[in-house]
């Protein structure tokens, strides 16, 4: 049978040129395995830090996904932390460490049928992942780039993009109107007549974000 320690490794080798894998109980590390290109220099048996994306989780009982400042642990990073319950009482949190995006990066790149074009993060209106390829689509250009919504989750600004849906990351400064929906929680009016749905797993962190 598998255990833990075999299955946080296997996970943690999936991941391994990205993203940092944390595991904590509600007081301690138990659990860290770096990537290829950030390491926190965490160690099991370390007090979960105040400040940290675990314990923003550990406390609000709820996934938290933001960007850490480095006067934490003295690199700048993305995270997103998931705490976890054993018969209803919070137990810790898992927590995923991605690398901040590049300063002074401020387009994506998309690939078209004439080439590779860069779009500014503040054209992006919205980012869909359509038959397995993600889409980025602005004003004047629509392409495909190779990165996951997930990836994209943790590199573009936090000020500007929600993830909202599972297909669907927004752009909130090209949200036109936020309206209640039937088949979702919410439906998203974009600036340019596209609607896009708010799906019930992000609507409380999305309302959060958006202070509503």
């Amino acid at each position: 049978m598998l255990n833990l320690d075999s299955l946080l490794n296997v996970v943690g080798e999936l991941f391994a040129d990205e993203i940092s894998i944390v595991v904590s109980n509600t007081k301690e590390y138990m659990y860290y395995r770096p990537s290829k290109r950030i390491d926190l220099k965490i160690k099991p048996g370390d007090p979960v830090k105040e400040g940290t994306i675990a314990h923003k989780a550990l406390s609000e009982g709820q996934k938290v996904s933001e960007f850490i400042h480095r006067d934490v642990f003295g690199v700048p990073y993305h995270g997103m932390a998931v705490p976890f319950h054993d018969d209803g009482v919070l137990v810790g949190c898992v927590v995923a460490i991605y690398p901040a995006y590049t300063e002074g990066k401020s387009v994506v790149t998309v690939k078209t049928m004439d080439g590779w074009i860069p779009i500014p993060f503040s054209e992006v209106k919205y980012m869909e992942v359509r038959d397995r390829k993600t889409v980025v689509v602005s004003d004047r250009i629509t392409g495909t780039h190779k990165n996951s919504l997930q990836n994209f989750e943790f590199v573009l600004p936090h000020e500007q993009f929600i993830r909202c849906h599972r297909s669907f990351i927004v752009n909130v400064n090209h949200i036109s109107a936020i309206y209640p929906d039937t088949h979702s929680t919410f439906m998203l009016s974009m600036n340019d007549g596209t609607k896009i749905p708010v799906s019930q797993s992000y609507s409380s962190y999305f309302r959060k974000l958006l202070g509503f």
